[in-house]
């Protein structure tokens, strides 16, 4: 039995379990940074809102 190959393998596994790891962390970060997008251009589009809060608030309906 040849010992030192045991030993690649298992390095071998280790290194493609950080791999895994670390695609699964960038593909995290993606979808953080896609949240955080997400939510400034909501903040954005919420402060333009406030700039003139009465546009819409008011219906003029004749019968």
């Amino acid at each position: 039995m040849n010992i030192s190959s045991l030993g690649n393998t298992g390095m071998g596994l280790q290194i493609s379990d950080t791999r895994s790891m670390n695609a699964i962390d960038v593909a995290m970060l993606k979808k953080s940074l896609d949240s955080v997008e997400t939510n400034g251009d909501m903040i954005t589009q919420m402060m333009e809102r406030s700039v003139n809060p009465n546009i819409g608030a008011n219906i003029d309906i004749r019968l």
